[in-house]
């Protein structure tokens, strides 16, 4: 027995943002995940370029990955879970964990790459508050060992 599964509905309901770009970048599918996430409606971002996500500092990285990506029709990521910062329609930084995934036409060329995104920014500064406090403390050690010989 089986059942149909609602696509739309599952992009639609589910707590991850999906993003989908097409071969140049641009956005062809903006869930409502992420429009909670990257404060942008699905309006502001249909069409436009993944620039409106991604720091200024990380674009040519990005973009040179993208298109070796497009060309080869290969990601060197394959399951890879990626921690990138991104930016917030405010300005703001987020720290991002995400997947993709190559959409293929059906002559086998890579058409869109889709990300499934989430927001990592209060565990990753959660980690640097404990980072920081596991060196003060190994440097706290270190003094105390070195005073006692």
């Amino acid at each position: 027995m089986s059942s149909a599964i609602d696509l739309d509905q599952l992009v639609q309901a589910v707590g991850d943002a999906i993003v989908i770009s097409d071969a140049g970048g641009a956005i062809t599918l903006w869930n409502p995940a992420a429009e909670r996430m990257f404060g942008f409606s699905q309006a502001e971002a249909l069409g436009k370029s993944l620039d409106l996500i991604i720091p200024e500092r990380q674009r040519q990285r990005h973009w040179d990955g993208y298109q070796k990506t497009m060309e080869s029709g290969i990601t060197r990521y394959g399951n890879d879970v990626l921690r990138v910062p991104a930016v917030h329609k405010d300005g703001h930084t987020l720290s991002i964990a995400f997947t993709v995934a190559l959409l293929r036409t059906p002559a086998g060329k890579v058409a869109a790459i889709v990300a499934v995104i989430r927001d990592e920014s209060s565990r990753f500064a959660e980690d640097r508050v404990l980072r920081k406090r596991l060196a003060e403390l190994e440097a706290k050690l270190a003094a105390q060992v070195a005073e006692s010989s």
